[in-house]
């Protein structure tokens, strides 16, 4: 049986599926993954075949096309460029021709052309999401959630106002590339998320509920049974010099901004670190590239450019990051206190929530960010009582096994459509 799975967006967005593909492989699947060229390799360096998505995200983002949006309805226009619309549609052609011969489709929020694709087949759609995507009364949507609270009522109307305004955002591509195609949109093109919640096409959320615990008003298929994360990094070999640096003094800081860093501004970030790690006493590994300038190493600071942070981050004494789904998940399982600088979108939540879970300081929007200001956020992490939580909180999300669980969902899912047949049919 094959798996196509429709990944979108930067590697955070991206490795999480590759975890899933290499449970579903365990339990004797094929599984082919859509992914950005940027990331041809890393997919194919786990042994997946790999379906090409035109267009380098990294340098997409590189290029500040894609501005990163500050507040909640910014980030629905935050993709809405005409320079990028053409790309768009090639994207969907590439992840329609991606599902052919499929036996099931997992699709990101992002590529809702994953459920359409299914009903055409008469095969499963899971929605796989690395981040809550179903109404609540419990807690605002991500894009909401380091807001003003006012209730319970106002929690679940953010879930939906974020909902509509994602679907009017993901399906802009979508539709140009379906009715050039077939010169019509697909019966019943109405938001797929909302059909996401039966037996035959489910929910899965990449999310630990030691970190978002599960409400107790999601439908009973919407599942969040933990992050997932690549168990085995054995391959991995660090350079001599990285080994050095580790054994030569203290658990050393992270910093790095990921892909959404500002190149411009990377001078001042860089200098503003390392005035913190001075008043702090702390040595520091700093991810170039992302926002920040490489330098040449010394006893205190070591640059790299690219090491897995599941291998990395549990060599370090706290996480200093921006705040995206994937690095704090990685920071998460590595029981390390973070310190989050948010740039835009659903990085404020990952910041609000962890210093609400008493792991994380708290977060500092990148336009406020000083030397001053992480200098304070550094040494919260350093205290006994921080470090203790985040440790605990660890061995908490190790102990879920998400992507095992969500694996062994998405087989029983394939299992029953093919027994009772049509499952969207049945949705």
């Amino acid at each position: 049986m094959l798996v196509t799975m429709l990944a979108s967006g930067t590697r955070g967005d991206t490795q999480p599926y590759i975890a899933l593909g290499l449970e579903l492989r365990k339990l004797g699947l094929d599984v082919r993954i859509a992914a950005s060229e940027s990331y041809r390799g890393l997919v194919e360096s786990y042994g997946f075949d790999y379906a090409e998505i035109r267009g380098d995200v990294a340098k997409i983002i590189e290029s500040g096309v894609v501005k990163e949006a500050d507040n909640p309805f910014k980030f629905f226009s935050s993709l809405k460029n005409d320079d990028l619309m053409d790309l768009m549609v090639g994207a969907q052609e590439d992840q329609h021709k991606a599902c052919e011969g499929a036996d099931a489709i997992v699709y990101h929020p992002g590529s809702p052309l994953g459920y359409f694709v299914a009903r055409e087949m008469g095969i499963p759609s899971i929605l796989a999401s690395p981040f809550p995507m179903t109404p609540t009364n419990e807690y605002p949507a991500i894009i909401f959630y380091d807001k003003v609270r006012l209730g319970k009522l106002s929690n679940k109307l953010t879930h939906l106002v974020f909902e509509k305004g994602f679907w009017k955002m993901a399906n802009t591509g979508f539709k140009r590339y379906w009715t050039e195609k077939f010169e019509e949109l697909p019966k019943g093109f109405t938001n797929p998320y909302l059909k996401q919640r039966t037996k035959n096409n489910p929910t899965i959320i990449s999310v630990s509920p030691s970190v978002f615990p599960v409400p107790q008003d999601w439908p009973e298929h919407v599942h969040a049974f933990g992050n997932w994360f690549i168990e085995d990094q054995s391959d991995y070999k660090p350079s001599e010099e990285l080994q050095q640096f580790l054994k030569a003094g203290d658990a050393p800081i992270y910093v790095g901004f990921g892909s959404v860093g500002d190149k411009k501004r990377a001078k001042e970030s860089t200098d503003m670190v390392i005035d913190a790690l001075k008043a702090t006493g702390k040595r520091a590994i700093i991810n170039a590239g992302g926002g920040m300038e490489e330098r040449p190493n010394t006893k205190d600071v070591f640059f790299v450019k690219s090491v897995p942070h599941e291998w990395l981050f549990p060599h370090m004494s706290a996480v200093v990051h921006h705040g995206g789904a994937g690095t704090t998940a990685a920071a998460l399982r590595s029981g390390v206190p973070q310190v989050i600088i948010p740039f835009g979108n659903d990085q404020f939540a990952w910041g609000r929530r962890m210093n609400e879970l008493g792991v994380g300081a708290k977060a500092i929007p990148r336009k406020e960010l000083t030397a001053d200001k992480l200098t304070e956020a550094i040494r919260f992490t350093q205290t006994a009582s921080v470090q203790e939580k985040a440790r605990q909180l660890g061995t908490n999300v190790n102990a879920e096994q998400g992507a095992q669980k969500a694996a062994k969902l998405i087989l029983e899912t394939i299992k029953i459509n093919q027994k009772e047949g049509n499952s969207h049919a049945k949705s």
